[in-house]
């Protein structure tokens, strides 16, 4: 029986990715290198280690991962203050959640900084959710399981009791392998490549009831 929900940030609550591509484009800019959007979409969803290191990988440039991504996320904040917007249905569809008694959690990928931006220009309190996780507290990312069982227990529920909603192909199979049911959201993806997850909608306007009664 559900008792908890866990979201994904990017994608689910926001979509800052359009930002964080530009910001990356920028910082190998900077350093010399010519990069495109679609050289991050195979690392989207698994952190910015790997999104702003799977790009420089692919090239054979050199990345300083602390260096690089903390230059990255002041170009970041410089270009998302003031443009975010919570995604259609986030605030509804979290109210929903608190009628019903489930608790609520934030499962990213994203490092603390990022998390903390976003939720603060979109305008909710952290104070909401009953745990915040972000990817600088499990070892191993999306597409492992970890970021979801740590999530799960930091709410005091197991894995099988709670539906994470995703964006993205490795957050889905996360999800899965961890055990929870999932809700993908098809702002990142197409449906077609998120099939793994139990329900798909468009947003979370649109998202199922049954999703939340089960």
């Amino acid at each position: 029986m559900i008792k908890g929900v866990i979201f994904d940030m990017d994608g689910v609550l926001v979509d800052s990715e359009e930002y964080i591509c530009r910001a990356g484009i920028e910082m190998f800019r900077e350093k010399g290198l010519s990069v495109s959007p679609e050289d991050f979409k195979p690392f989207t969803g698994m952190g910015e280690n790997r999104y702003l290191g799977g790009v420089a990988e692919k090239y054979g440039f050199p990345f300083d991962v602390e260096k690089d991504k903390g230059r990255t996320y002041e170009i970041y904040k410089e270009i998302v203050h003031g443009r975010l917007k919570a995604l259609p249905g986030v605030f509804d569809f979290m109210e929903k959640c608190r009628s019903l008694g489930y608790k609520m959690a934030i499962a990213s990928s994203a490092d603390e900084i990022k998390v903390r931006t976003n939720l603060e220009e979109i305008g909710l309190q952290t104070s909401l959710f009953d745990a915040i996780i972000n990817g600088q507290q499990v070892e191993r990312k999306k597409p492992f399981p970890d970021i979801f069982i740590k999530a799960a227990g930091e709410i005091k529920l197991r894995p099988e009791q709670c539906l994470v909603i995703e964006d993205a192909v490795s957050g889905v199979k996360a999800a899965k392998d961890a055990g929870c049911r999932c809700l993908a959201l098809t702002t990142s993806f197409d449906k077609d490549q998120l099939r793994e997850a139990d329900w798909i909608a468009k947003d979370l306007s649109q998202a199922p009831d049954e999703c939340l009664n089960w």
